[in-house]
């Protein structure tokens, strides 16, 4: 019976076990799940059939290697920076390996010796990014082989709640990591280009800069910029496209309210705070706004961000409970960053009866034959609970089918990877419309435009 080796037990591994474990019998694998903590891998092992919880200490060479040797195929599910650690070892080990993340620029740097070992590496292989990828190439693929010519490619995804469980004025929870949504679109600006004009997004004006998007049944979405779009281009092969442009979704009216944290600098994550263990909340506004002797901190900041008193976004501060006077920050030498994430948590952690919902949104423009057409795809994921989320469900999915495929040398193009192949997309597409994940087409008009008689856009 050949292994699987899962390494990390998170939340995003529910869904990806659960599918493994159906498979396991009538494929003929066992999966060992691996994780610092024991008691969480077997907490996620539960009774699924031919799983197994052991303890993994990446740091440790010897546990990495006792366990990587007699694995068909690792799969990495740690932190996206831990995942180099987990390759070298599978390069030394001649195994194959399987991630949800980003291609780093380490990984990238091992893509040589991986196709000489004749390994598969393939990552950025779960929802964004992934499904992503998988979906647009499809289209692409299908524009370029019927003689078009791409000239608009825009993709846009989001992590947000199910409409039933969309109860607060923000319309938001947290439904991922988040440290990842405090700190958004900083540490560089957005990058893109529409018809042809290279544009740029500070981070003091990225949500305020965004793009009204429509889902038949799931009403309006609201998109900012993700930070460099352009990368893209050659990724997708996209180098003489007149406008390539992705973003984050949200819903109307989040992305202004969250700007007033921003232009408060309550996001800012490069300094720690004074005593900001015994700060209150309240304090931890005050600490932004002018001195007064007067004037109340609620007062203060309604001034300072030029908010009338009935306007929702003042109520939306209002839920969050950001004027209590007990409430304390208790964190260590915080970043404004860390404390308004402590403040928020308490507010938009999911409850046990909350579900989640990815959305995804492409939009191609192409010409085919003299004329200027639009495809515009989407994609509505549904949680069912707090274990499978629509979360879990779309980065596990994809991880685990990708998995089984090169585990039975149907997917074995050798080389550090990222799912943009027919070899690859094709089949997990397929399987993963049969799973309920289904991107849902139009046609319609293009809505690009064209410089000319001096108009700039």
């Amino acid at each position: 019976m050949q292994q699987i080796l899962l390494i990390g037990a998170g939340k995003s591994t529910a869904v990806l076990i659960k599918y493994l474990s159906e498979k396991s019998s009538e494929e003929n694998f066992q999966i060992i799940v691996a994780d610092k903590d024991l008691s969480l891998a077997k907490k996620v092992v539960k009774n699924h059939q031919n799983c197994q919880a052991v303890s993994f200490d990446i740091f440790d060479a010897e546990s990495c290697e006792t366990h990587i040797t007699p694995a068909a195929i690792v799969i990495s599910m740690l932190p996206a920076r831990l995942h180099i650690e987990i390759a070298k070892s599978c390069l030394k080990l001649k195994k194959n390996l399987v991630t949800a993340s980003y291609i780093s620029n380490e990984m990238k740097a091992l893509d040589a010796e991986v196709k000489k070992a004749g390994l598969v590496f393939m990552n950025e292989i779960g929802v964004d990014p992934g499904i992503d990828h998988m979906s647009a190439m499809q289209v692409i693929d299908r524009i370029r082989d019927e003689g078009g010519k791409i000239l608009m490619f825009e993709s846009f995804c989001g992590g947000l709640l199910s409409p039933e469980s969309d109860n607060n004025l923000w319309n938001y929870k947290f439904t991922w990591n988040p440290r990842n949504v405090v700190v958004a679109g900083q540490g560089g600006v957005a990058k893109f280009i529409q018809e042809g004009n290279y544009k740029y997004i500070p981070y003091h004006r990225l949500f305020r800069r965004t793009e009204f998007l429509d889902i038949e049944g799931y009403g309006r979405f609201e998109a900012y910029a993700n930070r460099n779009s352009l990368d893209y281009r050659e990724a997708y092969g996209l180098q003489d496209i007149l406008t390539l442009y992705r973003g984050t979704m949200r819903r109307v009216g989040y992305n202004r309210a969250w700007n007033m944290f921003v232009q408060l600098g309550m996001t800012d994550d490069s300094f720690t705070m004074e005593d900001s263990e015994n700060m209150t909340y309240r304090e931890f506004v005050n600490s932004f706004l002018p001195y007064s002797p007067t004037d109340s901190v609620e007062l203060k900041l309604r001034h300072n961000l030029r908010i009338d008193q009935d306007d929702i976004m003042w109520e939306k501060l209002l839920e969050l409970d950001l004027f209590n006077n007990i409430k304390k920050i208790g964190i260590k030498k915080a970043t404004p960053a860390q404390a308004l994430q402590k403040i928020l948590e308490e507010k938009w952690s999911l409850s046990s009866e909350d579900k989640d919902m990815i959305v995804m949104y492409h939009k191609f423009g192409y010409e085919l034959n003299g004329e200027k057409k639009q495809i515009d795809a989407t994609m509505v994921c549904l949680g069912k609970n707090q274990t499978e989320t629509a979360m879990a469900k779309t980065v596990g999915l994809p991880v685990g089918i990708a998995t089984l495929k090169i585990l039975k040398n149907k997917i074995n193009t050798p080389g550090v990877h990222l799912p943009i192949s027919r070899e690859v997309y094709q089949p997990i597409l397929q399987e993963l419309q049969e799973n309920g994940i289904i991107f849902k087409e139009k046609q319609t008009i293009y809505l690009g435009y064209n410089a000319i008689g001096g108009v700039s856009n």
